[in-house]
């Protein structure tokens, strides 16, 4: 039987929103450092970035910090959350080269709706991919694969799935913890009532990091691999093939 809120539908709404935008991301254990690791890799990857797509963008946050490493770059934000993409609207007021495109990348022929921005040197995604089931998430990293420039680096800084119930629990009780601090206002107990019964909590379809690393690999991308991890958030991704991985290796 399905729960209530079960489907990403759920981000829709304003409340849960405003909500996670002001109660919960800066809760997000080593969430600064999250971005700062994917970009990091990004900029070792392909340091010349012009054209940036930030999937399921939220407030734009990740989208906003690759601006400050390539301020000139084109920037092109999707989601299908109309408050999400409100509060990115309020963060690039006034920017040039940024674009806000409303469409759930979850159904069939979103690419239609960005094609003429493609291809893409880097896509970054943040807490967006796993709230899809598992092949529609192996459909899209191919989909991703294929709106990359050659060299362009796909970089996903994620929710995935625990190896076991125990290290769960111990993911679940690390992020009451940081929420309680984050909130010395607020009484704790309330707060872990809250995290228990959070309304977008059955919209997540949670998948092993492992799993995800050899979807990316069918894709075709190089260079895959877990560059962060603490317990469920991990930043992962790869890099397109370009003309040069192609060239056989010198004879010695």
């Amino acid at each position: 039987m399905k729960q209530q809120n079960d489907s990403p539908a759920v981000w829709q709404g304003n409340e849960l929103v405003r909500s996670y935008l002001q109660n919960i991301r800066a809760g997000i254990p080593y969430g600064v450092d999250q971005i700062a690791m994917a970009l990091r890799v990004a900029s070792s990857l392909r340091s010349d970035v012009s054209s940036v797509l930030d999937l399921g963008c939220g407030d734009g946050i990740v989208g906003f910090s690759a601006r400050q490493i390539w301020p000139g770059a084109r920037l092109t934000l999707v989601d299908f959350s109309m408050p999400m993409l409100d509060a990115a609207r309020v963060r690039f007021a006034g920017e040039q080269g940024v674009a806000f495109i409303d469409v759930d990348f979850g159904a069939p022929h979103w690419i239609e709706h960005i094609a003429d921005r493609a291809p893409f040197d880097l896509v970054v995604s943040a807490y967006a991919i796993h709230h899809q089931e598992d092949d529609r998430k192996r459909t899209l990293y191919h989909e991703i694969s294929e709106l990359l420039a050659p060299g362009g680096v796909f970089i996903n800084i994620e929710h995935v799935q625990s190896a076991t119930p125990a290290l769960e629990a111990v993911w679940n009780r690390l992020l009451v913890e940081t929420l309680i601090a984050q909130h010395p206002e607020r009484n704790p107990a309330q707060v872990e009532r809250e995290f228990a019964v959070r309304p977008d909590r059955f919209a997540n379809r949670l998948a092993p990091l492992e799993t995800q690393l050899d979807w990316l690999r069918d894709a075709g991308l190089l260079d895959v691999d877990c560059y962060f991890k603490i317990l469920e958030l991990a930043v992962f991704g790869g890099r397109k093939p370009n003309d040069e991985d192609a060239q056989p290796a010198p004879s010695t």
